[in-house]
């Protein structure tokens, strides 16, 4: 009751200082107001001595004159100078040939009658009434933005949190797909906000946070979504950005006022996505004491000093484990680590079937095939192709998706639409379908590598001239040496072919260089397959869950060495694809002339040339 009353003030007390803000926006605009009419006045109105007046008068450049008892009232004629303009003098009594000047040049003249205010009615209409409408006026603004926003403009120190009633989530465990582990770590959860007396009966407590950890677009947030959406509980959704204001102090408010809410509602969740904003480690940060620092401090505090027995739990998402704080990731904070990793073949079938409901599909459909096409796919990317596959079979006016919408929408992800209005010329046609041709054939006479799926020559949007697709027969979680090798050989059998045939180079190879060069650089540094260095590491992967950059281990004369045996394992795979290419050069000119004829190969057919020239071979021998 105690908490329910303090909570109760603070509130009051908060509409008292709105109330208070709005009583000065309506003084500080009425000021201003009366400011831009003082000076709006002042422009139309000037002051002129006696003397111009009378010179006025003698000119005949005056339209009107009103006589008051203290000053003279002028009105200028059209064409003079202060045409638009009310001027006044001040009114010498001694001059008694006023009149019969203004008679004498025609000037009308009339005397202006005071009405005397009484001064209690001129304060109530001057600055009572002007001040009463402004304020009407400010608080029908803020309450209008105030619905908008979700809370009030003047209230920095309120979380900003997303709140979902018990049903609003629309997110369950049947919707997520592809993340069983996932999914099983977090059940113990949701039955414990189902059945907590269960767990407290034998002493059990609920872990006080689960930190979900994983790639973009794994689906960290639904699956937080799916937990609430499980427990059936009120969901409190923020991301860590939103913490972050330029108020010092503001933060910290809001987090304390977040957790509040949520001890109010409990049982309860709460999602922080993307913690890394506001969790970043203090570890050499040279500043101390800044915003971020003393919101992650009170989210610590926080975090320690609620009750866990009351069902209130959070969850944070991140895809920067390694940056943030190691107070926020022991035990007590966050209790439990999560990962959710890329989908790996089945998790990626049940995903595209997940997200091709509501989709009319071909019954012939093979999503197996796309999720075989698709290797290190994510969520994100798998409802990305089923939409694209979507979109073209609406661009073709068919009524169903079907296949062949599916294999194209696979392609325009990894390589963009094709643009059949780039002309090559004969001579670079030929190249870049040497330049495959080559790819594919080493890909198909070395025995550790995938098999061909497709070679096209048909340019794409993302800048690739034509392309060769392997898909895997089977998913694997480790690589042996030599696969790495004969996949080193296949990146340079582009140019390898260009050399054999065409006896030049040119800029077609770049990508594939650069990524043979990346992998050969891994066997040597990261994976421990040189005689040189045998299993010592000389780089390790920072940002693992983003772009995997690698981060050196070693000095400057090891890293000389490095890039020796490197430049020895890519030499290896050079020479091994130029041998492969020259013994089969009939066959490298056969297919070269069949893509030329078709500009796309399947790999069905690529193989059967490949088979009806080693049968006929053979039948020679």
């Amino acid at each position: 009751m105690l908490n329910n009353k303090n909570d109760k003030d603070k509130n009051n007390k908060f509409d008292d200082n709105k109330f208070k803000y709005i009583i000065y926006y309506a003084i500080a605009v009425t000021l201003v107001v009366f400011l831009i009419n003082d000076y709006v006045v002042n422009n139309q109105v000037k002051h002129i001595k006696y003397t111009e007046f009378n010179t006025m008068v003698q000119e005949n450049q005056i339209k009107e004159v009103q006589i008051a008892s203290d000053k003279i009232i002028i009105y200028p004629k059209e064409g003079t100078k202060d045409e638009g303009k009310v001027l006044y003098t001040g009114k010498i009594a001694e001059d008694e040939e006023l009149i019969e000047r203004l008679k004498k040049a025609n000037v009308p003249y009339d005397g202006v009658v005071v009405k005397q205010d009484s001064p209690i009615k001129s304060f109530i209409v001057n600055w009572v009434l002007p001040f009463l409408i402004f304020m009407a006026l400010g608080r029908f603004m803020f309450s209008k933005i105030d619905k908008k926003m979700g809370s009030g403009v003047m209230s920095f120190g309120k979380n900003t949190a997303k709140i979902y009633a018990e049903s609003e989530t629309g997110v369950t465990f049947k919707d997520m797909a592809g993340q069983e582990e996932a999914k099983e770590s977090l059940v113990e959860i949701v039955d414990f906000l189902h059945n907590p007396k269960k767990y407290s009966e034998i002493g059990a407590k609920l872990p006080k946070g689960a930190l979900l950890v994983g790639p973009p677009g794994t689906g960290k947030t639904l699956l937080a979504k799916a937990v609430a959406g499980e427990a059936k509980v009120p969901f409190f959704s923020i991301s860590g950005s939103g913490f972050v204001e330029m108020f010092v102090g503001m933060g910290a408010a809001r987090v304390r006022d977040l957790f509040n809410q949520a001890q109010e509602k409990a049982p309860c969740i709460i999602f922080i996505d993307e913690i890394d904003a506001i969790g970043k480690s203090r570890d050499g940060n040279l500043g101390g004491n800044d915003e971020r620092e003393q919101t992650l401090n009170q989210l610590l505090a926080e975090m320690d000093g609620f009750d866990s027995s009351k069902g209130v739990v959070i969850l944070a998402a991140t895809n920067r484990p390694e940056v943030l704080d190691k107070a926020l990731l022991r035990p007590g904070r966050f209790d439990r680590r999560v990962i959710v990793d890329r989908p790996d073949l089945n998790g990626r079938e049940e995903i595209l079937k997940v997200h091709i409901k509501g989709v009319k599909m071909s019954e012939d459909v093979d999503l197996n095939a796309v999720a075989r096409s698709t290797p290190g796919a994510v969520g994100a990317d798998l409802a990305n192709i089923i939409n694209e596959a979507a979109l073209r079979a609406v661009k073709n006016n068919r009524k169903e998706v079907i296949q062949e919408d599916l294999n194209e929408a696979v392609e325009v992800i990894i390589a963009g639409k094709e643009k059949r209005d780039r002309i090559l010329s004969p001579k670079e046609k030929r190249a870049v379908a040497f330049h495959e041709v080559g790819h594919a054939l080493v890909a198909a006479l070395l025995t550790n590598t995938d098999p061909v799926h497709k070679i096209t020559i048909v340019p794409r949007t993302m800048g690739a001239l034509g392309y060769t697709m392997q898909l895997p027969t089977e998913e694997k979680y480790l690589i042996t040496k030599e696969e790495m090798f004969d996949q080193i050989c296949v990146m340079l059998g582009g140019r390898a072919a260009e050399e054999v045939v065409l006896n030049s180079i040119s800029t077609g190879a770049s990508n594939d260089i650069e990524k043979a060069t990346a992998t050969a650089r891994s066997m040597v540094t990261i994976y421990g397959m040189t005689e040189k260095f045998d299993m010592m590491g000389l780089e390790s992967t920072s940002n693992r869950y983003l772009d995997g950059r690698p981060v050196k281990n070693c000095s400057a004369e090891t890293e000389a060495i490095i890039d020796e045996e490197t430049l020895k394992i890519i030499k290896e795979a050079h020479k091994k694809a130029i041998d492969v290419l020259t013994e089969n050069r009939e066959l490298l000119d056969k297919i070269t002339e069949r893509l030329l004829e078709k500009e796309t190969i399947m790999g069905d057919e690529f193989m059967a040339i490949i088979k009806g020239e080693e049968e006929s071979a053979q039948e020679e021998e």
